[in-house]
């Protein structure tokens, strides 16, 4: 007799919190993978604690698994839902919708299948990008937006094409990846190179190397996904474009911004001054442009106290059974 079958909607495969490796300790009793379609787009995500909903939103390379240090902590608080946008990991991987606006109605769509009217955010890298989008375009349902380690195209100021070497070093991947085809086929067979690179070269306190296999395997795997994972910046004409707009509407919400000391440090709270009102800023040392792998503690350490109002404010018994039952697994 064959061994029953996973449900549809349950995620076994590669990327999946079963094959995901060296978890925590005891995480596969707390998270669980799962799909959730939204307009059409299949996406995965990892859910799992007891609390009012809390969005996780990784950075490029990266899939879900960046959050994994953090995630058993979060979780003790927080109902922690860590997503793979479109065209990251497990989920679908459409030709099209890699600008922030689709991006962040993709995040307000997921957040609405698994139950969740409002939420807080937390966000990396393009997470960054994301979360700021969400803040922007669905102001109604964010609590709090926390960031890290990005600049956000269209907001930040543009670094001059003549940078000096240090930023060269940290952003030349911006021209490279917006290339139409060429790139592809440059770093086609070479994953390892150019994607182990990236992660070598930003990381104050290096990432450990199953870690980097794993993003790496990930995007070598499969076609679709090296071309999606250039998407995000090829559709920049669009961001750019729509943070223009989105600028001209300060957000007022509670804004945490983290900085490696290391990469980005202050710039990151700078950036987050230009288009919020009530913006916290902190430098973690020491870290460069992984703060949830590099720095797992000195992290919670920044957002257990920004986001405890928001925890204390929404977390009763009526709400965490609502929340229980609004993202059963």
């Amino acid at each position: 007799m064959n061994p029953p079958s996973a449900p549809p909607d349950r995620p076994t495969g590669r990327g999946s919190v079963d094959q995901a490796p060296h978890l925590p300790a005891g995480f596969t009793d707390t998270f669980t993978s799962r799909y959730v379609e939204v307009d059409g787009v299949r996406l995965h995500a990892v859910t799992g604690g007891d609390g009012p909903p809390l969005l996780l939103l990784g950075g490029w390379p990266q899939t879900w698994y960046a959050w994994r240090l953090v995630m058993p902590e979060l979780a003790r608080d927080f109902r922690v839902v860590a997503v793979d946008a479109r065209g990251v990991g497990l989920s679908d991987k459409p030709a099209t919708g890699y600008d922030t606006a689709t991006l962040a109605r993709d995040m307000a769509g997921l957040m609405t299948a698994l139950g969740h009217e409002r939420f807080a955010v937390v966000g990396h890298d393009i997470g960054m990008w994301t979360g700021y989008a969400l803040a922007a375009d669905h102001s109604g349902r964010i609590e709090r937006l926390a960031v890290t380690e990005a600049a956000i195209p269209g907001l930040s100021p543009s670094p001059p094409l003549f940078s000096d070497a240090e930023v060269n070093a940290r952003l030349w991947h911006f021209a490279f990846n917006r290339l139409s085809g060429i790139n592809e086929q440059l770093v086609q067979g070479r994953e390892h190179l150019f994607f182990g690179h990236q992660f070598t070269a930003k990381a104050a306190r290096p990432l450990p190397d199953h870690a980097v296999r794993h993003y790496v395997d990930t995007l070598a795997a499969d076609p679709a996904a090296l071309r999606a994972s250039f998407a995000f910046y090829r559709a920049l004409d669009d961001t750019i474009a729509q943070n223009e707009q989105r600028s001209t509407r300060r957000l007022t919400l509670p804004v945490l911004a983290i900085g490696g000391a290391r990469n980005l440090g202050a710039a990151v709270a700078a950036t987050m001054n230009r288009a919020a009102d009530d913006v916290t800023g902190v430098v973690i040392p020491e870290c460069g442009h992984f703060p949830p792998e590099e720095a797992p503690q000195e992290l919670l350490s920044a957002l257990r106290p920004f986001l405890a109002p928001y925890r204390d404010r929404t977390h009763s018994p009526r709400i965490a059974a609502a929340t229980s039952r609004g993202d059963s697994d």
